[in-house]
């Protein structure tokens, strides 16, 4: 028994040193820093989702009282349509293409709000309307949500790009997770990293 112990010993105490090794390699902040920015992720796409789902209940709205907006109502609601068609997983979050896309189609759906609720200027009974209001809250609400989301998950993504760039841990993101750096959210077109104007002072 002692001749079997003292065989299989150096074999677990070599397993301990590797553990051990390996850990000191950072090897388990990879995967919580991976998975830190995705749940950052999935915040912003339930933002954006947000807003989007407010999108037709404006156009309900405006279209009521604003006639003449309707070629603006329209492109609103083409522009959400792309932007929720524009799908993006976790998974693409390394591919700068699929990241750019997906921000292209927010940044056009900011665009058309933004020209929308300055096209309500000119309709003071709209702007006094109950229903609009909540809607004008609520977006104003959502954009706050959506710039939170973003930077925090621009942050996150900072802190996972680092991790895998960084000693020890770099041995362990190149050789047992094949990582590779994700892609931080960025304004793609003018004015995408503004929210719409719907304050009427």
């Amino acid at each position: 028994m002692s001749r079997l112990f003292n065989r299989f010993l150096p074999r677990f105490a070599l397993a301990a040193v590797a553990a051990a090794s390996l850990a000191g390699c950072g090897v388990n902040s990879i995967p919580t820093a991976e998975e830190n920015a995705k749940a950052k992720w999935a915040d912003v796409q339930n933002q954006y989702q947000r807003r989007a789902d407010l999108v037709p209940n404006l156009v309900a709205t405006v279209k009521g009282y604003a006639r003449q907006e309707q070629d603006t109502l329209v492109k609103v609601t083409e522009a959400r349509a792309k932007a929720t068609s524009v799908q993006i997983t976790a998974a693409d979050l390394s591919d700068p293409d699929k990241v750019a896309a997906y921000q292209k189609a927010q940044g056009e759906l900011s665009q058309g709000l933004g020209r929308l609720m300055a096209n309500v200027e000119a309709y003071p009974d709209l702007k006094s309307n109950e229903n609009f209001l909540a809607l004008q809250s609520q977006l104003e609400g959502t954009e706050n949500r959506i710039a939170v989301a973003r930077r925090d998950y621009n942050d996150a993504v900072q802190s996972y790009n680092t991790t895998i760039r960084t000693f020890p841990a770099v041995i362990g993101a190149k050789v047992i997770y094949g990582a590779k750096p994700m892609v931080p959210f960025q304004a793609t077109t003018p004015g995408a990293d503004e929210a719409p104007k719907v304050n009427f002072n």
